[in-house]
């Protein structure tokens, strides 16, 4: 084998492995993960071990497809019971609240900092995307209310597609490659929109269906499969001149909420491929940006930052959620919680390929902006929860459930764990009312396993084991949160099962 090829593998190898282990600090410390991979792609660089690169268009390229596998990850753990009653909300960020961050913040740099307004709405559009990984890796940590949650992680699966049409059509204007006047450009901007979502709906429900019926001869395609199918959905999308990146996020959400084989290691490698799409393009960016050319940067980073944090998206939020009735106190933690990271900066190199005038103070501005306020903001999101008195004591998360498809006997195995605060501590199992072909088969407690029967109680701690029909698991894992969130007198309504929830 060449030995470029070798050494290069090694460098990647060597890369991943220290990125796994800065992710492990990271989660230790409280610190982004994503800073300590742009550190270790600056110290990479030019100012580091000497890495010289400098391929915008390559970055670009390997940047979207990054930005795929991830929101495809994004889609396929994102949970439709929690999310549907925070798609409009959710839409709404996405767009609404796009449009109000990125007028408000061009206008304050234009005030201030003395910006032409193409230059500025350019700038504003780079930066008024939230993050998917961020808002993932964060917000699903935290004990929050579900509907606010739900919302958050939509707007972030959401938005990137109109922000990256924005930023192309402002970067094309100030090129001066379109004429178009504002209203037919928003227009096609629409139709793109509208267009990617159709195709990632339809394409999902196809994949599922075909997941379902072609029995492949190894367990390890259904995840290649899967994330295949999300991957086809952007290509398909972006060939038909529609948002691809609409058309992957809602293709993943349609994956992973149907009943298809071996769903659980699906998403299982979609995360795997999502932690390392986040490494290589954090480290790529962190070898992309000069050092050097970043102390001139500061000043308006903090300018522009501190107008979007602190007006910008204020304003966004509440244009956005008027209609929905958001309490005042979770307006302000989304309005708070709008995290920075990859998209932004892989924006950024947008007009740098495009050559747009001024696109390096643009890139070094968003890079420096995303360093400080993922610090700032990353940092003080559970501190916010509690003052706010939204952090709540247990939520559908306390509750974590697997499942393994057992498709001789069309039933799931399931895994529960009873967190610290949950409220199955101290539940008889009698009183869980599962579904009549539901039970648990095996506790795992201080490390021993025994088999339960109706005089056992769980407690902190527990590991258990469950197995259900298949047509009976989504009924179990409600009784189970509800159980978990209400404790042994959680109440269910009618034949349905269905609990009585409160955000």
């Amino acid at each position: 084998m060449n030995t470029t090829v070798t050494v290069a593998l090694a460098v990647g190898a060597l890369v991943v492995l220290v990125a796994a282990v800065a992710l492990r600090l990271a989660d230790r410390v409280g610190l982004p993960s994503l800073l300590l991979y742009l550190a270790l792609g600056v110290a990479l660089g030019e100012s580091g071990l000497g890495v010289q690169f400098e391929d915008y268009q390559l970055t670009q390229t390997l940047g979207y497809a990054a930005l795929v596998v991830i929101l495809a990850e994004g889609g396929l753990t994102t949970r439709w019971a929690d999310v549907r009653r925070a798609i409009g909300p959710g839409v709404s960020l996405a767009t609404v609240g796009v449009a109000v961050s990125v007028g408000v913040t061009a206008g304050i740099a234009v005030l201030l900092l003395g910006y032409d307004w193409g230059f500025a709405l350019l700038l504003a559009a780079v930066i008024s995307s939230t993050d998917a990984a961020a808002v993932f890796a964060t917000l699903r940590r935290l004990p929050l209310p579900r509907r606010m949650a739900a919302s958050l992680e939509a707007e972030s699966g959401l938005n990137d597609a109109p922000v990256i049409l924005l930023v192309t059509v402002l970067a094309e204007s100030l090129t001066g490659e379109t004429t178009e006047p504002w209203w037919v450009v928003g227009a096609v901007v629409a139709g793109e929109l509208a267009g990617g979502a159709v195709l990632g709906i339809g394409i999902g429900f196809l994949g599922a269906e075909l997941l379902r019926r072609v029995a492949l001869p190894v367990a390890g395609f259904y995840p290649l499969a899967t994330l295949a199918l999300c991957v086809l959905a952007y290509a398909s999308a972006s060939l038909a001149h529609t948002s691809g990146f609409v058309a992957v996020y809602l293709c993943g959400v349609v994956l992973g909420n149907a009943a298809v084989p071996h769903r659980t290691a699906s998403v299982g490698f979609a995360e795997g491929m999502a932690s390392l799409a986040q490494i290589g393009l954090f480290v790529l960016l962190g070898l992309l940006v000069s050092p050097a050319r970043l102390p001139e940067a500061v000043g308006p980073a903090l300018v522009v930052g501190g107008a979007l944090l602190l007006l910008a998206r204020p304003l966004s939020v509440v244009a956005s959620l008027v209609w929905f009735r958001f309490p005042w106190a979770q307006q302000a933690f989304i309005s708070w919680a709008g995290l920075r990271g990859a998209v932004p900066i892989v924006a950024a190199i947008i007009p740098l390929t495009a050559q747009v005038p001024g696109a390096t103070t643009v890139f070094d501005t968003v890079f420096v902006l995303v360093v400080v306020f993922t610090v700032v903001q990353g940092w003080s999101l559970p501190w916010l929860a509690r003052r706010l008195r939204i952090a709540a004591p247990v939520t559908p998360r306390d509750v974590e459930v697997e499942s393994a498809p057992l498709g001789e006997l069309d039933a799931d195995l399931m895994q529960l764990t009873v967190s610290p605060g949950s409220r199955l501590h101290g539940v008889y199992l009698p009183e869980l009312r599962l579904p009549e072909d539901a039970a648990v088969v095996l506790i795992v407690r201080e490390g021993r396993s025994f088999v339960p029967d109706d005089t056992t109680r769980l407690m902190r701690g527990d590991q258990a084991l469950l197995v259900s029909a298949r047509r009976s698991r989504a009924e179990a894992e409600r009784r189970l949160r509800a159980v978990s969130r209400a404790g042994r007198l959680a109440s269910w309504r009618g034949e349905s099962g269905r609990a009585t929830q409160r955000d």
